[in-house]
């Protein structure tokens, strides 16, 4: 219950941000015919809005309203989200060059659409309870055979083996012990792996000193680290937008007629759909063997969606978008390393 509360939260402030960088503009409401008064600077005007304050002609004081203004303003549930989202989801390409060409007052705009799908992410992570542990033991760091905490991992494990042994073989739960048990197996196989310094957890970022740092910090309390990992991870997940431009732009050098805002928008818009994906492959992981589902839908929509944007948006040939979406998927694993070692070092102080 308390993910399910930590997430509607970060729904709600992700909506709230999203909405104050969100331009008004494709929002004007029905008003009484001829000339008015504004309310609020008693200037008389003809139109949706007041020429002098912004205020809009025509104002409502119902809980209805109130209703409104929550969906509308908060959670950002008005007719441009619906508009945006199907082409975001099957025309990002068709979306992109529309927007960049001035059509933007019927779509949301790139930097609310992702600032909403990052926190939504989040918010349903903590909701399907997938988040990092804050409480894991500085003995995890360890791995001696005597360490309380692998005895436990392996008692947790003997359980669910007796449990799975006792159930007959058309038992719904057999399914959700063995995804437990490839879990349980997976953190006592590799998350405590043996390194060639005797178990001692070693940290190589190119920097002696911040390898010291993030190493005493690990050490010292190791669920605050992963904390502020994940806490970052979301509050900071901006900065993959301008890691991304440079690269992008490498790409198109030669083509003057694409420039960096044009990048901007296909990588804004890009991530937004990647966010909306990560929430239904998580949606999807919480049903019996939806987690192979959820991996076989990332592993066909993301570079599908990714080859469809670059080139529509672009308006490139099948070669030239090929060859830019293989050049485009090692860069993006060049930004998420960069992106990591950031979310590193902040997480450092």
């Amino acid at each position: 219950m308390n993910g399910l509360g930590e997430g509607i939260g970060t729904v709600i402030e992700g909506g709230l941000m999203s909405r104050a960088v969100e331009p008004g503009a494709g929002e004007a409401a029905a008003h009484p015919a001829g000339p008015v008064t504004c309310a609020n600077c008693k200037t008389v005007f003809s139109g949706h809005f007041c020429p002098q304050c912004g205020q809009k002609a025509h104002l409502h004081r119902s809980l209805a309203a109130i209703g409104h203004d929550i969906m509308h303003g908060v959670l950002h549930l008005d007719g441009k989200l619906w508009e945006t989202l199907p082409l975001l989801a099957f025309k990002p390409g068709e979306l992109t060059r529309r927007y960049i060409a001035g059509e933007r007052a019927k779509f949301v705009s790139p930097m609310a659409m992702f600032l909403f799908t990052v926190f939504a992410m989040f918010a349903v992570f903590q909701m399907v309870g997938i988040s990092a542990p804050t409480d894991l033991p500085v003995e995890a760091l360890t791995s001696d055979e005597g360490n309380p905490f692998r005895e436990e991992l392996r008692e947790q494990i003997a359980a669910l083996e007796k449990e799975r042994t006792s159930l007959p073989a058309g038992n719904p739960r057999r399914a959700e012990i063995d995804d437990e048990l490839k879990g349980l197996n997976l953190v006592l196989d590799k998350g405590m792996a043996q390194t060639p310094t005797g178990g001692r957890m070693t940290i190589n970022t190119g920097s002696t000193w911040l390898d010291k740092v993030l190493i005493e910090k690990w050490k010292k309390n190791p669920g605050l680290m992963l904390y502020k990992l994940q806490t970052n991870g979301y509050k900071f997940s901006w900065l993959l937008i301008p890691l991304s431009i440079p690269f992008l732009w490498l790409m198109f050098a030669w083509r003057r007629q694409f420039k960096a805002y044009d990048h901007a928008i296909f990588v804004t818009y890009s991530l937004s759909f990647m966010s909306l994906l990560f929430i239904v492959m998580s949606i999807l992981s919480t049903i019996p063997d939806g987690g192979s589902w959820a991996a076989m839908l990332f592993m066909f929509a993301a570079p599908l969606h990714l080859y469809k944007q670059l080139r529509y948006a672009y308006g490139l040939s099948r070669f030239s978008a090929l060859w830019r979406f293989f050049v485009l998927l090692f860069c993006t694993q060049i930004v998420l390393a960069l992106f990591l070692l950031i979310l590193g070092v902040l997480g450092a102080f």
